[in-house]
């Protein structure tokens, strides 16, 4: 009963705010998701990123244990999937992107937090950054053919993360007034990233959901079973394995659906892909953290 509360008590508040977005949408108020999400990405992520890190403590050697370790849980993850669809012939440009890239910011970073409180999100902030930097050339590249894959350098939050980590490293502060500034704006990230997380998923025209369902089930496993793998490999300890194998298994983001509108994938089965992951995360993500705490 105890877990079961624990358990509960850290996937509410997530689910409930998501809720809230799907709600508001569904009563017929108006909500901007280009402009949340703009204002999420460009300004109070970047900056709840950078606080988390550089009031961060973490051991020098364990952090690198972690950056490695995402680093070749997405590598393997990417050469996995690539060779799938390889194999079964379904479109590289459409699935390849949404069955790496998890929701590592609007899901990932609350649970961690929630879960294992300031270590643990300062923790998920790293697994967040190195898939996002992977995200923006990489899935990029995937998603439309070909490219520049030097997106990411325009990117605020990975600067906010190249900062932190700096930070971190020379163990500096900034100003106190200036770190309850910045503190004060990474705050709206978690709120702003859930609720137009339900926004978004109430507006989505999922299509072809029976591939959807399959597909949903076969990147929860395969992303459990590699990030399990590679946190013992690299021997993380408690709170940075459960924060691996969590971040690395969260359902498809939004943005990948975005991403294939934008560059003309099949955006259709992407919010299939998005719809279907996120359900079956309400009831995934529950176990897998009874698992891991």
């Amino acid at each position: 009963m105890n877990l079961a509360s624990t358990v509960l008590e850290i996937v509410a508040p997530v689910f409930l705010l998501a809720a809230i977005g799907f709600a508001w949408v569904k009563a017929g108020f108006e909500y901007r998701v280009e402009f949340v999400t703009r204002l999420a990405m460009t300004l109070s992520v970047p900056c709840l990123i950078f606080v988390a890190l550089m009031r961060a403590d973490i051991e020098p050697a364990a952090l690198t244990a972690l950056s490695i370790a995402s680093v070749v849980a997405y590598g393997a993850l990417t050469l996995v999937v690539a060779g799938v669809l390889a194999v079964t012939g379904l479109s590289q440009r459409t699935y390849q992107a949404p069955l790496i890239f998890g929701n590592t910011g609007n899901l990932g970073l609350p649970l961690a937090l929630f879960a294992f409180g300031n270590e643990g999100l300062s923790l998920a902030v790293v697994v967040f950054a190195i898939m996002a930097v992977w995200s923006f050339t990489y899935g990029i590249w995937i998603v439309s053919g070909g490219g520049s894959v030097t997106k990411a350098l325009k990117e605020p939050l990975v600067w906010g993360t190249v900062l932190g980590g700096i930070f971190l490293w020379q163990d500096w502060q900034t100003p106190v007034f200036l770190t309850n500034t910045l503190e004060l704006i990474g705050q709206m990230a978690i709120p702003l990233m859930l609720i137009t997380l339900g926004v978004a998923v109430a507006r989505l025209s999922p299509g072809n959901l029976a591939m959807a369902v399959v597909m949903s089930v076969a990147k929860l496993a395969l992303c459990v079973a590699i990030a399990w793998g590679v946190g013992r490999l690299f021997s993380l300890g408690d709170t940075a394995f459960a924060v691996l194998v969590l971040q690395v298994a969260t359902p498809v983001a939004v943005t990948s659906y975005l991403l294939a509108e934008k560059y003309g994938a099949d955006s259709q089965a992407v919010a299939g892909l998005v719809v279907v992951s996120t359900l079956l995360s309400v009831a995934a993500i529950p176990l897998l953290l009874a698992l891991l705490i």
